[in-house]
Order: structure tokens, then sequence, then C-alpha cells
């Protein structure tokens, strides 16, 4: 099940296999309820629906090549070479199938009649709510020796399905345009399709996946396809880290048409990172198979340990934030009937699945360090030490709270707390630096807006354990103020603010602080990035005044356009550039940069955890190469370095 096998087009999939369950009524009126967003999230979820369908042929046996092409319009056209979505007349709806699947929502061959045995996508939701969200689609299918086509606009059929040709291959070719009427952005970014559909490629090792742009003078290709499946995914991972053992641990097991595969390798950090991953949906939020992961190599490596005296009789058992401990991990299952948590489809429930994970794990992994002596020594010495700095972990933060204690108040000094006691209402701006922060103190609504001034550069946690996260006089301020804990301590629900506002200034000082914080939320306060916690505060860069009139820029291009509209010559208006926030007044600090009605903020988020796992990995890193060519290749794309 893990390779692809395309000798299987002869499947009995038909016009039987479609089950309706009910129309296309409001995707148009309600996008957000079917894709999540209309930004440029959401443009590229439609592209995913059509490509997770021919994925989903290729998990059933009957493909292994698809192509996916940014037109020079922005449209987008998806080819596969499976064996193409049926055309004859559905039994029920009195039309022709393929019509069905894609003017009917809820129409598909995952529902039951044994189409797919294991599929992801929206459940047959896909390619309805793609065709109604595009200002038009084409479709072609290649079955049963001929050419088929229809196309249909905003939802609705404008031709009849027609033969156009005869054709020895099989296969589907969507061609749709996404509606401007809908999305606020229709120009897709190719880096980050490439990214995307790299993860897909590595998750399904027998998938070719061929991503062209024809936007620019000359096509852009790109061919993702790894042998080496989720073991070349680890790899990927773990490119720019030091790894502990060559070559990733690989284990695999199926039982009762439920398949799980497993692979793991040590790196010198210290913090874990495993993807989970159900019919090639990323569980960002865990599940079952996680649960039975975690518990079974905590159990394995402890078992090894007493056996071969890593552990002695006295000590205490290794913790599994021990065992996991700079381990890189990703975690597959292909399962029949996936039981998915909430909307979003992001935590698995299926209750056998952890049984099954568990007992492969078990045994399998059991055999490797048995076999593997070298590896399981590397493994124990890297668990036994995240244990010893555990311990040392926890005494700093009892000293923390006994010291906290003694004082007046449990917060950070420095600290200008809010009035409101109701923490989403409440939001706290952590500045760069006393002169700022004093701006900020004056210029703030107290009743709910908390400031707290840092000064000088922060811990690199990249490179730190958690036993010197506490202690240290930068980051302890922060822990304090947020209360929500770090770490495995980490609890969401005690979070004194709903929103937690990094202001720093607009030079290399300043971008410096913002990615050591981020840095030490993603890896250690990972939930407070994940659920939309974290903001950047976005000051104006220019103030440009004439007599009593004046407004703020935040970047050349909107000085030109203010200076344009009001007609200003250079010579007759005043341009003041800020150097850094300690140069605004507080007033000014209020109305271009805390004021909820004018300011502009950049809500950090994560698209894709793979990606920023390893941007983290090497701007904050050991590697200096990797951390050189990232900005050789990324400063094309800078127009204004102080943004």
């Amino acid at each position: 099940m893990s390779e692809i096998n395309v000798e299987n087009n002869n499947i009995n999939y038909d016009e039987n296999q479609i089950l309706v369950l009910e129309g296309l009524e409001a995707v148009r009126k309600r996008p957000g309820m079917y894709i999540g967003t209309t930004s440029l999230r959401g443009l590229h979820h439609l592209v995913y629906e059509i490509v997770a369908n021919s994925v989903d042929e290729a998990l059933a046996g009957r493909c292994d090549r698809i192509e996916i092409i940014v037109e020079k319009d922005n449209s987008i056209t998806v080819k596969d070479n499976g064996s193409g979505i049926p055309v004859g007349i559905h039994p029920k709806m009195g039309i022709p199938t393929v019509e069905v699947v894609h003017t009917v929502l809820h129409a598909g061959g995952k529902f039951g009649g044994g189409a797919y045995k294991v599929a992801g996508g929206l459940h047959g939701v896909g390619a309805s709510v793609v065709n109604a969200l595009s200002e038009f689609m084409e479709v072609q299918v290649a079955r049963e020796g001929k050419l088929y086509s229809q196309r249909y606009e905003r939802g609705k059929t404008v031709t009849p399905l027609e033969v156009i040709g005869e054709a020895d291959y099989t296969g589907t070719k969507t061609h749709f345009k996404p509606d401007p009427e809908i999305f606020e952005d229709t120009v897709f970014d190719f880096d980050a399709m490439v990214t995307r559909y790299r993860e897909m490629a590595f998750l399904n090792k027998g998938i070719r996946l061929i991503l062209v742009d024809m936007r620019g003078e000359e096509p852009v290709k790109k061919e993702l396809h790894y042998e080496g499946g989720i073991v070349s995914f680890v790899e990927y991972i773990n490119k720019d880290k030091n790894v502990l053992h060559d070559l990733p641990i690989y284990i695999e097991g199926e039982k009762d048409g439920s398949y799980c595969e497993i692979a793991m390798q040590y790196n010198d950090r210290y913090v874990e990172n495993i993807f989970s991953y159900a019919n090639n949906i990323a569980t960002t939020e865990g599940g079952t198979h996680l649960t039975g992961f975690k518990t079974a190599i905590t159990k394995v490596i402890n078992d090894y340990a007493r056996k071969n005296n890593f552990l002695k009789e006295n000590d205490k058992n290794l913790l599994g934030e021990d065992v996991r401990e700079g381990l890189t991990a990703i975690v597959s299952v292909k399962l029949l009937d996936p039981q998915f948590e909430g909307q979003t489809k992001t935590k698995l429930g299926n209750s056998e699945i952890r049984g099954l994970v568990e007992s492969i794990v078990n045994e399998k992994l059991t055999y490797f360090l048995e076999e593997n002596p070298s590896v399981a020594k590397v493994v124990l010495d890297k668990s036994i030490a995240a244990s010893r700095a555990r311990e040392a972990a926890r005494k700093a933060r009892e000293l923390t709270r006994r010291k906290s204690a003694l004082e007046t108040t449990t917060l950070p000094g420095k600290l200008a707390d809010c009035t409101e006691r109701d923490p989403s209402l409440c939001e706290i701006y952590i500045v760069e630096g006393d002169s700022a922060g004093g701006s900020a103190k004056q210029g703030r609504d107290r009743r709910f807006q908390a400031i707290l001034p840092l000064w000088g550069k922060m811990l690199n946690v990249e490179k730190s354990r958690i036993d010197k996260v506490y202690g240290n006089d930068k980051l302890m301020p922060v822990i304090t103020a947020l209360g929500a804990g770090i770490g495995e301590d980490f609890d969401l629900s005690k979070l004194r603010y709903d929103k937690v506002i990094i202001m720093a200034d607009a030079d290399v000082d300043g971008s410096h602080i913002r990615t050591l914080l981020l840095t030490f939320f993603y890896r250690y306060m990972k939930p407070l990035v994940e659920n939309g916690h974290v903001y950047i505060a976005m000051p104006p860069l220019y103030r440009v005044y004439k007599g009593k009139e004046e407004y703020y820029a935040y970047n050349e291009a909107e000085l030109e356009k203010i200076q344009r509209e009001k007609n200003w010559k250079k010579e007759e208006c005043n341009v003041q550039r800020y150097k850094g926030l300690g140069e605004m007044s507080s007033e000014q600090l209020w109305n271009t940069t805390m004021n909820p009605e004018t300011r502009t903020m950049k809500k950090v988020e994560v698209e894709d955890a793979v990606a920023a796992d390893k941007i983290f990995t090497i701007l904050m890193g050991d590697k200096v190469e990797p951390r050189k060519e990232f900005i050789q290749m990324n400063a094309r794309h800078v127009t204004n370095l102080d943004i």
C-alpha cells in the first residue's frame, strides 16, 4: 500500500459508485463555510481540492502522475492519468455522472460502493465547491477510448457533455479560473504551491507531481518524486540540523485494511518535530495515531534502557518529553473510514488506530534498537541528558515560583498591566527598549492594553534547552506576563491576553528581536502561534506634513502616493523619517500603531509547519551556509530593508 500500483484501472468505478447527498446552494454566498477563507489561502485551497481527488485516484492504485499548471492568466490546469471520472448517466440524477460530481454538493465516490478504499479530499465536496467558486471550469475525461468535455461557469453547466475525440489513454484534466468576484487576490504563489505539494509527494512515494508556472518569460518546472517517501521527508526536514545517526529509522505495518508507516531521526536540537497525517491530510492537532506513537516510543525506550542498564534500579523512568527531545518524525496512516474531529479535519478520532500504531512501534522499534545498539546508545544518551535538563528546569521553575511568592506581585515589575480582567478583551504590547516602552505606556488605552518593555538581545532558544529559559532575565518577564507557562506545561486557557503584539523598531536590530521572540513562541509556546494570538505591530516609517495637515506612510511608495494625491511637491512639505519607535510621541504612537481603529498589524500564521520549522532552523541554527543561501535567495524579494 505504500507503493502506487497503476495496474488497477479496471477496478469497478462507474456511475453506481457516486452517491448524492444534497445540492449546491449557498457556496457562492458563504464561501468561507466551505474553504475557510477567501484570502490567498482559500485560493490555494481550490487547487488542493482538485489535486486531492487525483491523489485519491493514486491511493486507489489508478494513477501515478499528476500535473499542476499555473497558466499565464492565473487559471489552473490539473491533469492526471487515473481512470477518469465516470461519464455514464447517473441512476438517481438522470444527468452524466461527471456533471453530478461538479454541480452537486456532497456527490462523490467516497461515500460507499467500494470505488475508493482510502481517500482524503473533502468527501466529494471538492470538485463542486471549486466549480461554484470559479469564473469558469472545463473538464475533460479520457475514458473507455473516448475523450469527453464539459464546461461550467460559476457552478452552472453551460455545455452538455460531449465526445470531442478518441483517446488511447485514461485520466481527467480540469482547467478552472478562480472567480475575482469571490477572491480578494487571484494571483497564485508558486513557491507556496511547491512547498505544499512536496509534502504530498513525500507522503506518497509512488506519485510524480509536476508543477509548472507559465507566467514568466520562461516556464518554471518543478518535478516532485521521492522514492524514499517519508524517509526522504525526514531527511529533508533535518537537512540543516546536525543529526545523531545517519539514516532515519523506518517502520511500517498493516492490519484490517489500515496501514501505518513511521520515519524518525534524532538531531542535536532540544525540541521535537513530529508531523502526523491521516490519508495525506495533515492532522495538526494530532489524534489517536499520534497518541499511539508517543505512548509506544516512551515504553520501548524505557524498556530498552532498563534491560541494558542505561537506567538503574532506583532511577525514575524517562518521560515522553525526554525521549522525544531532538526527534523529527513523520507518522502517516492510511485507513478505510477516517473519523476527523471538527470541520477542519485536524484531529484523527479512530480509536482502533491507536492500538495499531502502538503494536507496530512496540514490535518493530524494539527489534530495531536490539539490532542497532550504536543508534540505541545515541538515543538513550540524548534522552537521559534531556531528563536531567528537565529536572534542572523543574528546580529553576520552582525557585522562580518561590521567589515570586515572596514579592508583592507575581507580575514583572516593568509590566504596565491593563485594568480589564477578561483576557479575550486584553492585549499586550511587547516593546523593544525603555524609551519606546515609555511612549507606549503614555499613549495606550490602559483599559485593555498592557505594555511590557524589553531591552537588549534575548536568548536564542533554537540553541538552548528549556532549563536555560528559566531564570533568563529577558524571557522570564514574557513568560510571567502571559501566564500560560511554556513547553509541556503550556496551557492556552491560562493566557492573560488575547493578542500578543511584538512592537520593535523597523531596522535590522528590531528584525532580530522579532525573530528571536517568534522563535521562542514557536518552539516553546506553539499553540499561541497556531491559534492566532501573535501579531506584529507595523509602525509607520514616515510622517509627511504641511501646516496642520499630516499623514503617515509605511514605505516609500505610500509616501510618494500621499504627496501625489495631495499635490504636494517635495520642497513644499516636511517629511520625517522615524529611525525608531522612541522618536514618536505617545500621541503619534497611539494614532499610528496602537489605536484599533487606525493601526495596521500583521497576524502571525503558520501556513505550513514543516516550512516554519525549516526557516527557524536556518535563521537561528548553528549552520552558517544554509543561512547564507537563504539570504542570497530571498534578497531579490526585499524592496526596503527597514520593513
